[in-house]
């Protein structure tokens, strides 16, 4: 059996951000229009070094798309100088279930999350948005605001971290790479971060609450991707209800591991019925995105495996027309 490995920046080569958005946004129409098979991910908890193993298959129809992503998320990485997150992507040919490529998952996660966040801001963000907020400093958030960027004329950008070096580091880096301006600001608190903010992306692993929905201005969009357990809860419950459209990546999954959800209907401050929409359903044309300039709009992803099986189906592709990659035997 042949296998075509490939690294992170064989990847990053393979496939840019404006792509894997349109091709987030299709995985996610299949989802929502039951052309997709995706069992619910298993956690694997590491509790003896605070961390947790997902195991992600997918099949989608429509595309022809089949594979698996294993996924780590551990959190004391960072003192240890490493990513919080370690994954690989395995793809498999759909006619005779033979894996064909193995690919780096670290950076796809990465950018097939920013992918989903870019996809939601496209649908549901206000189309004069000028002013982004991001929190975290790591991986996830650059390629957060690198997909805003992309569908968006973002003109200024602030940047929260709670280890300010991060957040300095961040935007030395970030400013004025391709789509992202060069305006970007440290914010010396969440309120600063948010007050302005036309979009905000919560990039982080933190469990609490990372700013007040009180300080949310009219019209705001907010795409939250960390908080991927039922005890974590990264956006605040005045968030949630201030929210006049509440959509997720997937109903299922972000009833039994989101905590920005789980947390508020647990308490009676909404409903399940208060969730809108799943995105695929407005990317499929099922139901309407933002529909006034004044709401304020709420996307909730705890990361689902038809974006990594699609994604990773055009990085292989790419990758065989570009000549990328090593290919093993084993």
């Amino acid at each position: 059996m042949k296998l075509l490995l490939l690294s992170a920046e064989e990847v990053r080569k393979a496939l840019p951000m404006a792509e894997a958005i349109e091709i987030v946004k299709g995985a996610f129409a299949q989802l929502s229009t039951g052309k997709a098979n995706v069992p619910l991910r298993t956690q694997l908890p590491v509790e003896k070094h605070e961390g947790v193993t997902l195991f992600m298959p997918a099949y989608l129809s429509e595309s022809d798309a089949l594979g698996a992503k294993v996924v780590s998320v551990f959190p004391r990485n960072l003192e240890k100088g490493l990513p919080t997150i370690f994954a690989v992507v395995i793809v498999v040919d759909s006619e005779t279930g033979c894996p064909v490529a193995m690919m780096d998952g670290t950076y796809l996660t990465a950018l097939r999350t920013g992918a989903a966040s870019g996809a939601a801001t496209d649908l549901l963000a206000r189309k004069d948005a000028k002013v982004a907020a991001i929190f975290g400093a790591g991986a996830q958030a650059r390629t957060q605001l690198w997909a805003v960027c992309e569908v968006r004329k973002i003109e200024k950008v602030w940047v929260y971290d709670i280890v300010r070096e991060r957040a300095e580091a961040y935007a030395a880096e970030m400013k004025g790479l391709g789509p992202i301006p060069s305006d970007i600001r440290v914010a010396s608190s969440p309120k600063e971060a948010v007050q302005e903010a036309d979009v905000i992306c919560t990039a982080t692993t933190s469990s609490t609450p990372v700013f007040s929905g009180e300080d949310l201005k009219p019209g705001a969009h907010i795409n939250a991707i960390g908080a991927f357990t039922p005890k974590m809860q990264e956006v605040d419950e005045v968030t949630i209800r201030r929210a006049n459209k509440i959509v997720v990546d997937s109903r299922s999954a972000c009833l039994a591991e989101a905590g920005d959800l789980i947390i508020p209907i647990s308490k009676g401050i909404i409903s399940e019925k208060d969730i809108y929409a799943e995105l695929g359903e407005i990317a499929a044309g099922l139901k309407p995105g933002r529909e006034r300039d004044d709401e304020i709009t709420y996307f909730k992803s705890v990361g689902n495996a038809v974006q990594d099986v699609s994604v990773a189906k055009r990085v292989l592709e790419k990758a065989r027309e570009l000549g990328l990659g090593k290919e093993v035997e084993i």
